[in-house]
């Protein structure tokens, strides 16, 4: 048994994700490019409603998923410590 890199559900060796929506989300987010001043900028000059305005209008600029986007932002952000 191998497990889908997306969402860890058990799946067959011959496939490589459980599903479509798992492949393309997946995808998406590997091609996810925060900058590192927009990290600073919303975790030090932004408050946390500020922040998710700025998120939202950061995914609707580049057609991202909200939540993808989210997701990443919180990786990078405990990595750069923020």
């Amino acid at each position: 048994m191998s497990h889908c890199p997306f969402c860890k559900k058990k799946i067959a060796m011959s496939k490589a994700f459980c599903s479509r929506s798992c492949k393309e989300n997946y995808f998406q987010l590997i091609a996810i490019q925060v900058p590192k001043p927009f990290l600073k900028r919303i975790f030090v000059f932004c408050t946390v409603e500020q922040r998710e305005v700025e998120i939202e209008k950061f995914a609707t600029r580049h057609g991202w998923r909200h939540d993808l986007l989210k997701n990443k932002i919180d990786e990078l952000a405990s990595q750069y410590g923020y």
